[in-house]
């Protein structure tokens, strides 16, 4: 089956990463959760939720090339990369037509976590930041004090935050990630671009109906198959929505590009929203084609 959406389309893939070497890079989910499973069994800490996680590519000597070999198979020509580690900071320095760059929230790191942020921007150029109110330690709910800080500078940098919501795929505690919680961020910062991430289950009906309430709130699709895509969130892109939901993989860290891929020329799309969706939405909050 040919590509339902433009040939040439180059798009942009706002979660991407690169094979670690090894899967330590984890140990911060391990510390938190307390079965044995993903403790002690499990590679990869939500490994129960995936089937055929791309472990091959893992210990690679040139990560960056498995990368940029997989997004050209695909068509992706940008993908957002953290600038948390050696590698993506190699990536984001040899490749810039390749790769932009996303900071990192943790709000339990205080002003310290803001004083990153500023010196990312400045040396990295980050065009977002990223936080999983979930995988902090403590957690720190989306609507807490704790998080204005950063969403106040996101703001002032003009900058996006992505941010997980809905039940985590780690065996923690959800609810602080409730969707619900959007709410009140959007009213303190009405300027503020928030993105969802990881599907907002089982809320995204909820997370539909603050789209459509709230002008900058997004959704983005990371680690989701499309396959599984949910679907009220189809529905609304293809309807009141087809500017607000943005793709997002999750190469390598739980699919690869290829399943996702081929289970994305099955998705329900109208003609007109592919290239808003793979593309255009993102384009727009990241600034790439300004």
């Amino acid at each position: 089956m040919s590509n339902p959406w433009p040939d040439g389309l180059g798009i942009i893939d706002t979660m991407i990463a690169f094979p670690a070497t090894d899967f330590k890079m984890y140990d911060f989910i391990r510390k938190q959760v307390k079965d044995k499973e993903s403790k002690e069994e499990f590679d990869f800490p939500v490994e129960y939720m995936f089937k055929n996680v791309p472990k091959e590519l893992y210990g690679n000597d040139d990560p960056i090339s498995i990368t940029l070999h997989e997004m050209d198979r695909f068509g992706i020509e940008i993908g957002l990369v953290g600038v948390g580690d050696e590698v993506s900071q190699k990536a984001l320095k040899d490749h810039p037509n390749r790769f932009i760059a996303q900071g990192h929230a943790d709000p339990n790191d205080g002003m310290d976590g803001i004083r990153r942020i500023v010196q990312q921007y400045e040396e990295y150029g980050i065009r977002s930041v990223g936080a999983f109110p979930a995988g902090c330690n403590p957690q720190v709910p989306i609507n807490d004090a704790k998080f204005y800080p950063y969403y106040a500078k996101c703001v002032e940098l003009d900058i996006p935050i992505f941010v997980c919501a809905g039940v985590p795929g780690p065996r923690f505690p959800a609810a602080c990630q409730h969707v619900e919680l959007i709410d009140q961020v959007m009213y303190d910062f009405p300027e503020l671009v928030f993105v969802t991430r990881h599907g907002c289950e089982p809320w995204e009906k909820l997370a539909m109906k603050l789209m459509l309430k709230w002008p900058n709130l997004y959704y983005s699709t990371s680690a989701f198959a499309p396959k599984y895509y949910p679907e009220e969130i189809v529905k609304y892109a293809n309807t009141r929505g087809a500017d607000k939901v943005i793709y997002a993989g999750y190469f390598p860290m739980g699919l690869s590009l290829e399943r996702i891929m081929s289970d994305m020329v099955d998705v329900p799309f109208k003609e007109d929203v592919w290239p808003k969706f793979l593309r255009g939405n993102a384009a727009k909050i990241l600034k790439i084609d300004q």
